[in-house]
């Protein structure tokens, strides 16, 4: 039996976060599942009911960083460190770059790449006095492969990936195992109740107009007919926090890897071929 952990997570109010404070915590490791709205816990209070187990739930906004301190600081002070952070909380935005304006973009970032570097500063420390820890950086495919009307969130994501893999090598002479996770496309909140788009994505005047309103079906088709397990995710970040050496990169669905494989090996105009094709020329052929 694996050893209880303490364990933050950021964006516990639905999709990944949900599922990987609820199986954690339903495994007897501590969890502080943290979210910006403490309204939306419910969810998470049924799926631990479904499950058994307990855990902690705070307010915490990744862009505030009192915010943040407020609940590292109650962390210390009830259970003494934290063993493993797991930085989750994100959205994603979408858009095409002229629709997109600088807050739109700075937002994207505050969120999804500062929020995290607010969150894994406030916790080293921890680690560092005990020489030990790990910090699970939930990323996407996204931070390895760029596409269309999701630049922002891309750009958010590549930051990500390079930040971590820095990261890693400044933090392994304090024991300390820094880690990526990069799934795919799973059907949760964030494409739904989630989803944001920018302000302009259903301007009529946008010369992107059309071609917008062309992606964002696309996209919900494909999510409506996703049949992966959100739940594969959680698992895999469990096997992670247990295992003794693991890999830095992990991907958990089949699609995803080999979406990662084609992208590394191919040449980018083939892989760019691939892209195009699938969405460009499809929309094309209706105009």
């Amino acid at each position: 039996m694996p050893q209880s952990k303490i364990i933050l997570i950021t964006g516990c109010s639905s999709g990944f976060g949900l599922l990987m404070a609820a199986r954690l915590a339903s495994k007897g490791h501590r969890v502080i599942a943290t979210m910006r709205n403490l309204d939306k816990q419910a969810p998470l209070h049924d799926e631990m009911r479904a499950r058994g187990g307990a855990l902690d739930i705070f307010a915490m906004d990744v862009t505030n960083k009192d915010s943040i301190q407020n609940v590292v600081t109650e962390i210390g002070a009830k259970y003494g460190t934290i063993d493993v952070l797991i930085n989750n909380a994100g959205y994603g935005m979408g858009g095409f770059f002229e629709d997109l304006t600088d807050e739109e973009i700075r937002s994207q970032m505050e969120t999804n790449f500062f929020g995290v570097q607010n969150v894994t500063r406030a916790v080293i420390p921890f680690m560092r006095q005990q020489r030990a820890g790990k910090i699970i950086n939930i990323s996407s495919v996204a931070g390895f492969s760029g596409s269309p009307c999701f630049g922002a969130y891309n750009a958010s994501k590549w930051a990500l990936e390079g930040f971590s893999e820095s990261l890693h090598h400044e933090l392994a002479f304090w024991g300390i195992n820094v880690l990526l996770v990069e799934p795919g496309t799973y059907k949760t909140k964030i494409f739904y109740e989630n989803a944001q788009y920018s302000e302009n994505f259903y301007n009529e005047q946008s010369p992107y107009y059309e071609i917008s309103k062309f992606l964002e079906k696309r996209v919900k088709d494909y999510v409506d007919d996703c049949h992966k397990d959100p739940e594969d995710v959680a698992a895999l970040v469990e096997k992670l926090i247990n295992a003794k050496n693991p890999s830095f990169r992990s991907i958990p669905d089949i699609e995803s890897q080999c979406m990662y494989l084609l992208r590394k090996f191919l040449p980018f105009r083939v892989y760019r071929w691939f892209i195009r094709k699938g969405l460009f020329k499809e929309f094309q052929s209706r105009q």
